[in-house]
C-alpha cells in the first residue's frame, strides 16, 4: 500500500516508524515531515490544512491510505474532503473533531451522555468570566474554547492568575481559540491518558500513558505541549479503565453516532482519577504528543493494522497484542521553551545512537542544514526507550539523552517520577 501521513512532529515520526515496520507498507510519504522522518520515509512540502491540496496530492501519488496526525487539519475538514474523493482515511470528520476543537461542545456531549466531568461555565466576554472567577474562587481552571496547540489551559491556584488568564485569552494571546472561554471546577487527583480507536461504533482500547505537561522538575512551572511521557500508566488500573470505558468513552461515542456524526479515528481521553473514580478532563481527537511515541514503541507494526481496521470499520474483529513491557520518552527542548527560543542550533551525537525496537530518537522540530541536524522548534527531540520495567526504559532513555551534544537544549531529569 502507498501511505500518506500528514504532520511534521514527533508524533508523526513515531507513526511513520511503526508504519514502516509493517510489510503492507510499500511506500510511505510524510507531509511535510522533518529531518528525522526524512531518514526513513519520503517527505513532501504540502499545506496539510488545505483540503483541496491534500486530495490532489493523494490522487497524484496514488495514495491508498491517509493517516492524519495533528488536530488542525481534522478541524479544517481534511478527512471529510478525502472521504468525498473516495480515499481511505484515519481520522474523524470536522463535526466529530469538535470533541477537541470546542471545549464547550465536549461539555454538551458529556451532559447528554451522562459522562462524569468537571462542573463548568462558558463565556464569550471577559466581564462575566471575571465575575464568575470572583464568585467561585481558586483553585480554578481557565481554558480557551478552541484549539491552542495544547497550551490554552491555565490551572490557576490563585484568583489573580485566573483573572490574568481571562484577560490574556480575550486579549488575543491564543488567537481565535480564545474568543470563547470555558471555566471549570478544579479537580483533585492524578491525571492519565487513555487511548482508544473507534470506527464509528466499536471502541478498542489501545493503551494508557502519563504525560508531564509542566516545564520544570516535579511538575512545576508553565504548561507545555509535554516534556515526557511513559506507558502504561499504573494509576489507570484495569478496573478504572473499564469504568472509564463504560461511563465516559462508550457513552460519548454512542452520543456522537446518535447525532449523525460518528467518530472514526483515535480518541484520547484525558482523565482525572481520584478514589479510583475517573472523570473526563478533556478529549483529543488525535494521538497525544509525546504519548504517541511511547504507544508506538510498544505497539510496533500492528499499529498500522489497527488504524487500517478503524478506517475500514473492522474494529470488532481486531485485537491488540500487548507485550508486557514499558516505554518512556524524554523531550529535549530549546532553551527558553515554552517562551521565546532560538532556532538553528546544531545537534550532535545523534548518528552514534542506536535505532532499534527498544531505542529510538523521534524528531519533533528538526531541519537538515548543510548535512547537520539543526533545531527548528520548541520541542525538538523525543528520546524514547522500551524496557521490561519502567526503570529499565527510563535508564535506557536517559543514557541516550546524555550522549546527545546540544548545549542549546534542555530536558527534565525526572520523567516517570510519579510511577517510580
Amino acid at each position: 500500500m502507498n501511505i500518506l501521513i500528514l504532520g511534521s512532529g514527533g508524533r508523526e515520526h513515531a507513526l511513520a516508524w511503526a508504519v514502516m515496520q509493517n510489510p503492507k507498507c510499500d511506500k510511505l510519504i510524510v507531509a511535510p515531515g522533518n529531518a528525522g522522518i526524512a531518514q526513513i520515509a519520503t517527505c513532501a512540502a504540502l499545506d496539510i490544512d488545505n483540503r483541496t491540496a491534500v486530495v490532489n496530492f493523494a490522487e497524484e501519488n496514488a495514495i491508498d491510505f491517509v493517516i492524519i496526525g495533528p488536530e488542525a487539519p481534522l478541524a479544517a475538514g481534511v478527512a471529510d474532503r478525502l472521504r468525498e474523493a473516495g480515499l481511505l482515511v484515519f481520522g474523524p470528520s470536522a463535526a466529530a473533531a469538535r470533541l477537541e476543537a470546542s471545549k464547550s461542545f465536549t461539555k454538551e456531549i458529556c451532559a447528554a451522555s451522562g459522562a462524569p466531568t468537571a462542573g463548568y461555565a462558558h463565556f464569550t466576554e471577559a466581564g462575566p468570566a471575571r465575575a464568575h472567577v470572583r464568585a467561585q474562587g481558586a483553585p480554578i481552571v481557565v481554558k480557551a474554547d478552541g484549539l491552542a496547540a495544547g497550551k490554552g489551559v491555565i490551572v490557576a491556584m490563585d484568583e489573580q492568575t485566573a483573572l490574568d488568564a481571562i484577560d490574556d485569552m480575550f486579549g488575543g494571546e491564543f488567537g481565535a481559540a480564545g474568543a470563547e472561554v470555558v471555566i471549570e471546577e478544579f479537580m483533585e487527583g492524578e491525571e492519565a491518558s487513555f487511548f482508544v480507536l473507534c470506527d464509528g461504533e466499536t471502541v478498542l482500547p489501545i493503551g494508557t500513558a502519563q504525560d508531564h505537561k509542566r516545564v520544570g522538575e516535579g511538575d512545576t512551572g508553565p504548561n507545555t505541549g509535554g516534556m515526557g511521557a511513559y506507558s502504561p500508566a499504573p494509576v489507570l488500573t484495569d478496573a478504572i479503565a473499564q469504568k472509564a470505558l463504560d461511563e465516559i468513552i462508550r457513552p460519548t461515542v454512542a452520543e456522537m453516532a446518535r447525532r449523525g456524526t460518528p467518530f472514526q479515528g483515535v480518541l484520547y481521553a484525558g482523565l482525572m482519577i481520584e478514589n479510583e473514580t475517573p472523570r473526563l478532563v478533556e478529549y483529543n481527537v488525535r494521538f497525544g504528543d509525546p504519548e504517541c511515541q511511547v504507544l508506538m514503541m510498544r505497539l510496533g507494526a500492528q499499529a498500522f493494522d489497527l488504524m487500517h481496521a478503524a478506517a475500514e470499520g473492522r474494529l470488532a474483529q481486531a485485537r491488540v497484542n500487548w507485550a508486557d513491557d514499558h516505554a518512556l520518552t524524554v523531550v529535549m527542548a530549546a532553551n527558553g521553551y515554552p517562551g521565546a527560543y532560538e532556532k538553528g542550533s546544531v545537534i550532535k551525537g545523534l548518528d552514534a545512537l542506536p535505532e532499534d525496537s527498544a531505542r529510538m530518537v523521534f524528531h519533533a522540530g528538526t531541519t537538515a542544514t548543510h548535512g547537520a541536524i539543526t533545531a527548528s522548534g520548541g520541542r525538538v527531540l523525543n528520546v524514547t526507550a522500551r524496557g521490561e520495567t519502567l526503570r529499565d526504559a527510563r535508564e535506557r532513555a536517559y543514557a541516550m539523552v546524555e550522549a546527545i551534544d546540544w548545549p542549546e537544549g534542555f530536558y527534565r531529569h525526572d520523567i516517570g517520577w510519579r510511577a517510580l
